[in-house]
């Protein structure tokens, strides 16, 4: 057999590799009868000769058909296609060719996708010090002993777990001691534990409407009653949840920064809620997804710290502060019960790569995180504004900003009447990201809005994104 036989080239633009289009090419060479059972393949070195490619790709595309049975070695004899491969069988075979799976050469994995302006949950990717990250994370894998290579502890990396403890006391307000903290895989795996370990199927549980929607999700998923709580400029209605359920057995909320509307719950409501939870013997979850960003003045300390009860489960992640594919949390519990949660860890939710968690100790340990988290507030303050003052100039009264200085996000309001989705379908056909505030609440019932993503907009591109959305609204 001969290359010219044949009658092919291997591309090096498609995302195909070679030694997948080189396999390719041959077996359907057999399931056509172009070779017959018994030819004598090319010696992989003179095939990789003519083929002007590696002779390790060869070797790759013969061993995965004389795995599959096409091919037959022979020792000194070579390469032969197999000759028990009776020409009715092989006809058989191309009749019922399975086409290959692998994606088109303009088709890029998800996880490689550059992230859409506006998107939400998203911390600047472009101002991460990517290559002091790598430097901890290399002197990590480096030095990894032994024990390293073993399961981790199901709660967590002990020193990252005290480096947590000691940034929630000078940060968040918050007391805590190492054994009550728990390294989980993002803030569903901090969920997750929750209520694997305290809500039963049918269980009600109040939560924020409007309201993160990943977290209803996986409420529901986990056998949960949801109970709609609305939400005013003071943060959850306690009074309107006690009234539609007063034996509620959780609460979900995001007090320092509600998700969406980015209003704070107030003093009183939260004496009040911890109050309530107390009598009532409740469990108050308290998703902290990006309280450190605040900027007209410093962080508000955490509910929890107010908890003289120990009736709030604190939950707080990475994914802001750090990246998200880092996808590292923590749950902090009450001392009462981390005995109870360090056996579900256990069984249930174990902690995520040591790897990870050394390099993110590090980088705590070392001081990095607190100079990131400083860089980062003057970066977003500067990129709010921006942004703000840019959709103000182009789209005027159409779009009513908020003046929550927190997060990282925008809430525009739209006129009354507008509809939202149809909104920011228009803004993906153009390459944006904005979520409609109806995505957060499926009962309805809010006013038209639409959430932004700042943290990626550079000041430079804030004009021109600003423009494409006016362009939106304008339904151009």
């Amino acid at each position: 057999m001969t290359t010219s036989t044949l009658q092919f080239e291997l591309r090096r633009e498609q995302a195909l590799p070679l030694h997948r289009q080189l396999y390719q090419r041959i077996r359907d060479a057999i399931l056509a009868g172009q070779l017959p059972p018994g030819t004598r393949l090319p010696a992989t070195r003179v095939l990789a000769a003519d083929l002007a490619v590696s002779r390790g790709t060869v070797d790759q595309a013969y061993g995965q058909l004389l795995a599959e049975g096409f091919l037959l070695s022979r020792a000194a004899a070579g390469t032969v296609v197999h000759p028990q491969l009776e020409a009715r069988r092989v006809g058989q075979l191309a009749r019922h060719v399975v086409p290959d799976a692998s994606p088109p050469a303009q088709t890029e994995p998800r996880e490689l996708l550059q992230p859409l302006p506006f998107q939400l949950g998203l911390p600047a990717l472009d101002a991460f010090p990517r290559k002091l990250w790598a430097r901890l994370a290399g002197q990590r894998a480096r030095s990894l002993s032994l024990a390293g290579l073993s399961y981790p502890a199901p709660a967590g990396y002990l020193p990252l777990r005290e480096a947590i403890a000691h940034h929630l006391a000078l940060f968040r307000g918050i007391d805590c001691r190492t054994e009550q903290v728990f390294i989980t895989n993002g803030f569903q795996g901090a969920l997750s534990i929750v209520t694997q370990t305290l809500l039963n199927t049918g269980d009600p549980v109040w939560m924020e409407d409007p309201g993160y929607f990943r977290a209803s999700g996986a409420l529901r998923l986990a056998g949960a009653r949801l109970v709609p709580v609305p939400v005013d400029q003071d943060g959850l209605q306690m009074d309107e949840a006690i009234r539609r359920c007063p034996e509620a057995r959780l609460v979900y909320c995001t007090p320092s920064h509600h998700a969406p509307l980015g209003v704070t719950l107030s003093l009183p409501r939260r004496l009040e809620l911890l109050d309530w939870a107390q009598q009532q013997g409740a469990w108050v979850i308290e998703d902290d997804y990006d309280g450190e960003f605040r900027y007209d003045g410093p962080p508000l300390p955490a509910l929890q710290s107010l908890d003289t009860a120990s009736r709030v489960l604190y939950i707080g992640s990475f994914s802001k502060t750090l990246f998200p594919g880092l996808r590292l949390g923590y749950l902090v519990v009450p001392a009462s019960e981390a005995a109870r949660f360090a056996e579900a860890a256990d069984l249930f939710s174990p902690a995520p790569s040591i790897l990870d968690q050394a390099t993110t100790a590090d980088f705590l340990r070392q001081g990095h995180f607190a100079r990131h988290i400083k860089r980062m507030r003057a970066l977003y303050a500067e990129r709010r504004a921006a942004l703000a003052a840019a959709l103000e100039a182009e789209c005027g009264t159409r779009l009513q900003l908020d003046g929550h200085a927190v997060g990282l996000q925008l809430i525009g309001w739209l006129a009354e009447g507008e509809d939202d989705r149809a909104v920011a379908a228009r803004l993906t056909a153009r390459g944006l990201a904005g979520q409609p505030l109806s995505h957060f609440s499926p009962q309805g019932g809010h006013p038209p809005a639409l959430l932004f993503g700042f943290a990626n907009v550079p000041v430079e591109q804030a004009p021109a994104l600003a423009r494409r959305v006016r362009e939106a609204l304008d339904g151009q």
